[in-house]
């Protein structure tokens, strides 16, 4: 080993004159990435210039044969859109749920509320997400999808992560309190629980899903606050079923793909691989869960009130009933995305059952007729 001593700083002319005592004029090939390494390249047989501007390799090249370069990473929008998970966006949406469900969606004032709030939310959710990814780079890089990640791959620096992840929860939490006083308290909740989840939860065996599970429904209560909703028995017993469905979805197909690696325990996580089929049949149960209290729901008074033709909203029953049971099918196949939202938005199935959905929701509340 050669570095520096304390006393002798061991770089540029230095480095190169022991390296050429060491191994003769050269003798050597060298990698670096600095102006201050030129006079090294000078007594070197061949350069291997690594994450460096056009200047310094050509540079490099008037001094000794340029073997290799490996050139500097560009950070363009495909980086800070992964980094940003901005995909992930779309699971705020659902604090535009509460507003559909009250069947108030021309009511302006309650938009413009919703819009500053789903920008709020989406901004923590970043600020939330980038935290996570540098607080498991240990466990990114040795998963096999997860390794590609911008901070766990090198592509962005993990400083940029530290300063921009308190810059996008402030700017958050500014959205919020221009939103209201409750939103912004439901907002702080999310925050607090989501940190506790990655500092301390999805370690833990199935509080992990149950926590998840609890970040999809605080989304429309927080919802329901900015809007000024008053919320449902039916819709939080219903979205907490479906939302703990999906966080068993997103475990089993963890746990799939590790076995495929040939390993028997996730990394960081509290699960085994043996532990499939029985997250599979949590999962599935839970999920046919919501769908029953979706049919209960339907034979209530309150669907009466707010449908022109509640019989036609029974419909939206069998498209749940085959849209939970095609996801479960696609992860016992090894079909499921790590993420079953990056599924759902890309299977044909999925977008065809939610337009079905949607079409039958319409159906029913403008009261057509057969």
């Amino acid at each position: 080993m050669i570095a520096s001593d304390g006393t002798v700083n061991v770089s540029g002319h230095n480095k190169a004159e022991i390296l050429q005592k060491r191994f003769g004029r050269g003798g050597f090939d060298y990698v670096a990435n600095s102006y201050k390494d030129l006079p090294v390249w000078q007594q070197a047989r061949r350069a291997i210039v690594v994450n460096a501007g056009d200047t310094l390799v050509s540079k490099a090249a008037k001094l000794c044969e340029v073997e290799k370069i490996f050139p500097k990473s560009v950070t363009g929008f495909s980086t800070w859109r992964r980094m940003l998970r901005l995909h992930q966006w779309l699971k705020n949406l659902l604090l535009f749920v509460p507003l559909l469900a009250a069947h108030e969606l021309t009511n302006i004032d309650h938009l413009i509320s919703l819009l500053l709030a789903f920008f709020s939310f989406s901004l923590c959710a970043s600020s939330v997400y980038i935290t996570n990814d540098l607080l498991d780079l240990d466990s990114d890089r040795q998963h096999p999808r997860k390794c590609k990640r911008p901070f766990a791959s090198g592509q962005v620096p993990i400083q940029t992560g530290v300063i921009l992840a308190p810059l996008l929860l402030l700017t958050s939490l500014l959205l919020a309190w221009q939103v209201g006083s409750e939103f912004f308290i439901w907002l702080i909740a999310y925050f607090v629980l989501t940190c506790i989840y990655s500092l301390i939860l999805k370690r833990l065996l199935l509080l992990d899903c149950l926590t998840l599970a609890m970040l999809y429904t605080l989304r429309i209560i927080a919802g329901a606050a900015a809007a000024h909703n008053t919320l449902s028995f039916w819709l939080l017993a219903f979205a907490v079923f479906l939302f703990l469905s999906l966080a068993f979805v997103k475990r089993y197909a963890e746990l799939e793909i590790q076995l495929l690696s040939g390993q028997n325990k996730v990394h960081g996580r509290g699960y085994y691989t043996t532990d499939a089929p029985l997250i599979q049949s949590l999962g599935v149960t839970s999920g046919y869960a919501s769908v029953l209290v979706l049919a209960l729901y339907l034979n209530s008074e309150a669907v009466i009130k707010l449908y022109q033709a509640p019989e036609i909203i029974w419909g939206t029953v069998p498209v749940l009933l085959f849209w939970i049971s095609w996801m479960w099918m696609q992860a016992h196949r090894g079909k499921m995305h790590d993420d079953p939202l990056v599924f759902t938005i890309t299977d044909k199935a999925s977008l065809l059952a939610g337009a079905i959905f949607a079409v039958i929701v319409v159906l029913g509340s403008t009261g057509w007729s057969w």
